[in-house]
């Protein structure tokens, strides 16, 4: 419940605090008196854009402060315990706003930002203001009613758990097929060019190791012959070359004795002999290796051919390239494979999951049908009780594609004087019995939910008499297990507070300020009177007064 609401520097408010009851809180005053500021401050700690010009001190920030007692609330634990909040019996939300028109909200003292402050507020109020009789005209609204008079709640949450589910998995499923669409109208392209690589199959550094080759094989002849007359020079000669080495290393051999560096040199010339002799082995080797052959030529050339044709074909410049290129298409071809396989599971995956909100749809729709009647009829005594004996609501239910509230369409149909043609409420209630039937709605709702405090400002606009009679009896036995607050206008909804709040403008220094006073008994008495006569009451208001704050 809202214990306490503290206004500082707002409109004509300098400095206010109200206490509330656990009960049916009224509040009263004349027109004009200031009755909509104290609900326009209300609504700050409520989420509503704040606005600098509201401020009545420009030097001073303007603070609003609301403190809630709560019990046991799940829903209010899960939004402290997601939003890293602590959670107290006592919720403090205060809103201030500067100057210059920023704003900063708080929940127990830690800032946060206005959507939090937003949803926690929803869970603690039900804010039903004179034009909100609107969300009459909401499937949204009337879905939920229906859904909390039918107990499916926990379903409800349960689908939209699941669906939230089934969309996301939907949106990866159309993801990759759109991916996969994309993919082929290059596959049969990228087919081709990874088929032509993968014929040729090219071996790393393979075109340049084969125009190396082609050039050796095309010079073979003169190769040969040069290799032969280094060869010749080396070991076969009249004076060959290793021979000459090893003899006049013979010689320094011969000198050891007669110096000391001789023998170095001596080895390093051995050293050099047997080197030139294992190159002339070489040579030897290679001169026998290489042949012209007119075949390898030729098959050489065709392979060189067909790579340098792939490698203008791809604007590549060596094999490895080529090689990184043919890799990709691998990949690319690959990829479409393993999207038809991602796409095939998540097919199942859609289908199954479709399937299982569907049978959670299918429940929900099951209680909703069985609570139709059931609503219509509850709701249609409760406006004979408010003054409407003619009045008629009608609950139809259509079938609609799966969404995340279900496969039903709810829609409400009135008709105010028993003609038999039922219309949506918004084409054929007036303003006072869209009033009665929110509250007679609201009422019945109230008692099938853990709503938080109801408050009503002037939704007993377009009724008087009787009716504001019924009303007021309604407001009353709602309030047994609700705190409401509502600010009214009827002398016969006023007598039922079991607290009852005057607004009034009072002069303070030279400005002139709203302030509110709680009223006793005899206070009352005479508020009601005023209420019912005028400002000044005669005797019988008075006593009609006493009669109705006694009853």
């Amino acid at each position: 419940m809202l214990s306490t609401l503290h206004i500082q520097n707002y409109a004509i408010i300098d400095d206010l605090q109200i206490d509330f009851s656990n009960g049916l809180n009224i509040i009263t005053g004349e027109t004009g008196a200031g009755k909509s500021i104290v609900m326009g401050a209300l609504n700050l700690i409520l989420g509503q854009r704040a606005d600098s010009s509201a401020l009545q001190q420009k030097d001073k920030k303007c603070i609003v402060e609301g403190s809630f007692t709560i019990a046991k609330n799940k829903n209010v634990s899960e939004f402290f315990l997601h939003n890293d909040l602590d959670n107290e019996h006592e919720i403090l939300i205060r809103r201030e706003i500067a100057a210059n028109g920023k704003s900063r909200s708080f929940i127990n003292d830690t800032p946060v930002n206005l959507s939090q402050l937003k949803e926690l507020a929803v869970l603690l109020v039900d804010l039903h203001q004179q034009f909100d009789t609107l969300e009459l005209n909401s499937e949204n609204f009337q879905r939920e009613v229906l859904d909390a008079f039918a107990g499916n709640g926990s379903l409800v949450q349960q689908l939209k758990e699941q669906f939230e589910q089934y969309s996301r998995t939907k949106r990866e499923l159309e993801l990759l097929q759109a991916q996969q669409n994309a993919a082929n109208k290059e596959l049969d392209y990228n087919r081709f060019l990874f088929d032509e690589l993968e014929e040729l199959s090219l071996k790393e550094n393979e075109l340049e190791n084969l125009d190396a080759e082609l050039k050796l094989l095309s010079n073979a002849e003169n190769v040969k012959q040069q290799l032969s007359a280094v060869y010749f020079e080396l070991k076969d000669s009249e004076q060959p070359v290793v021979q000459q080495l090893k003899s006049l290393q013979n010689k320094m051999k011969s000198l050891q004795e007669y110096h000391p560096d001789i023998e170095g040199l001596s080895k390093r010339l051995q050293i050099a002999a047997i080197e030139l002799q294992d190159v002339a082995d070489e040579l030897e080797r290679i001169d026998d290796s290489v042949s012209f052959d007119p075949q390898r030529i030729e098959w050489i050339n065709e392979r060189i051919s067909a790579g340098y044709k792939l490698l203008k074909k791809h604007n590549a410049h060596s094999t490895a390239e080529l090689l990184m290129i043919q890799e990709a298409l691998q990949q690319k071809l690959d990829a479409v494979l393993n999207i038809s396989t991602a796409i095939e599971k998540l097919e199942k995956e859609t289908t199954q999951l479709y399937q299982q909100c569907l049978v959670i749809a299918e429940k929900i729709s099951a209680n909703r049908e069985g609570q139709l009647k059931t609503l219509s009829d509850k709701v249609n005594k409760l406006l004979v009780q408010v003054g409407m004996p003619n009045a008629r609501l009608k609950v139809e239910l259509n079938e609609i594609p799966l969404t995340n509230t279900g496969i039903n369409e709810v829609e409400f149909l009135f008709d105010a004087n028993k003609s038999g043609r039922f219309e949506p409420v918004s084409k054929v209630a007036s303003g006072g019995e869209l009033s009665r039937l929110m509250l007679s709605i609201k009422s019945l709702v109230a008692k099938k939910l853990e709503l938080p405090t109801l408050i009503f400002d002037e939704i007993d606009t377009g009724i008087s008499g009787e009716a504001a009679k019924q009303v007021g009896i309604i407001m009353k036995d709602l309030s047994a297990a609700h705190q409401l607050i509502a600010i009214t206008h009827q002398p016969q909804i006023a007598a039922r507070a079991k607290a009852h709040y005057f607004v009034y403008k009072e002069i303070k220094g030279d400005k002139i300020a709203t302030s509110v006073r709680l009223l006793n008994n005899d206070e009352r008495i005479t508020a009601i009177a005023k209420m019912l006569s005028g400002e000044k009451p005669t005797a019988a208001a008075l006593e009609n007064a006493r009669e109705m704050v006694s009853n």
